[in-house]
């Protein structure tokens, strides 16, 4: 006799504010990445450092109203909550081990596990409350951590994003969830190059950012910055992310669904009154 899978339970479901808010703050942070690109011969990148607290205070804010929206439309209940604050302290207390070696950060498997499980409403807050957390934990905090919070939150998102989460299970989605592990964590690191890339004046000219320089000019220069600077602790990062989900990976998916299932995040409470 065969049995149906019942659809996998999702801890924060994206409702029409969540979404709103999401491409919102997404847009916001690739404009705030990107521009750099885009600036004008006559523009001076250097100026705007002076600009970061702005934009780290406008992000903060901005990050805040996607939980704040995920709320509104109920899809953060006490469950969630409980659960997003497990998992980030867990993924803040992964992050500091292997810190300053090769790239060594468990923190990223934990996140593709999570998202994948969970979804990419739950994924998206997770990573950027991790990301948050560790900052405060290690003494992070500074102008880069808003960019860490929005590169984190895509990465986790983009695990649930990924197809057939009701459908697709053992070896096949662990191998699909440890190549993307490996993707994206060459994507993260690039796009947090691509935060600091332009206002680092002591570089080489060969591979240096310059202002009104034609977008395909600065591209072969920050893909050369990346090859020549990141590329060992990127490819560490995304190695051990690969090792990490094949091997613990299948066990942590079924206690991350164990743990869902039980904790039953879409059904309503509902309180009753005791019997005389």
């Amino acid at each position: 006799m065969s049995t149906r899978r019942q659809p996998q339970a999702r801890a924060i479901r994206l409702g029409p504010r969540s979404v709103i808010a999401l491409l919102l703050v997404s847009a916001v942070g690739v404009a705030a990445f990107g521009w750099p690109l885009l600036a004008g011969p006559s523009s001076q990148v250097s100026a705007h450092a002076q600009d970061a607290p702005w934009l780290f205070a406008g992000l903060l804010v901005l990050l805040v109203g996607v939980v704040t929206a995920a709320v509104s439309d109920g899809g953060v209940g006490p469950k969630a909550v409980a659960m997003l604050g497990v998992l980030a302290a867990t993924g803040a207390a992964l992050r500091p081990i292997g810190a300053g070696t090769a790239g060594i950060e468990p923190m990223f498997f934990l996140m593709v596990l999570s998202g994948r499980v969970l979804g990419p409403g739950f994924g998206f807050v997770l990573g950027s409350v991790s990301m948050f957390a560790s900052a405060l934990l290690t003494g992070g905090v500074g102008p880069w951590m808003p960019f860490q919070m929005l590169s984190m939150g895509w990465f986790t998102m983009g695990a649930g994003l990924l197809p057939g989460p009701d459908r697709l299970r053992g070896r096949a989605e662990v191998l699909m969830l440890a190549a993307y592990g490996f993707l994206a964590s060459f994507a993260y690191g690039t796009v947090m190059n691509l935060a600091g890339w332009p206002f680092l004046d002591s570089l080489s000219s060969s591979v240096a950012f310059q202002a009104g320089a034609p977008l395909h000019e600065n591209l072969v220069r920050f893909l050369a910055y990346c090859l020549a600077t990141s590329l060992g602790w990127d490819l560490g990062r995304a190695v051990i992310t690969v090792v990490l989900t094949l091997t613990v990976g299948p066990a942590l998916l079924r206690a991350l669904r164990r743990a869902t299932r039980r904790a039953a995040f879409e059904a309503p409470v509902t309180f009753e009154s005791a019997e005389p």
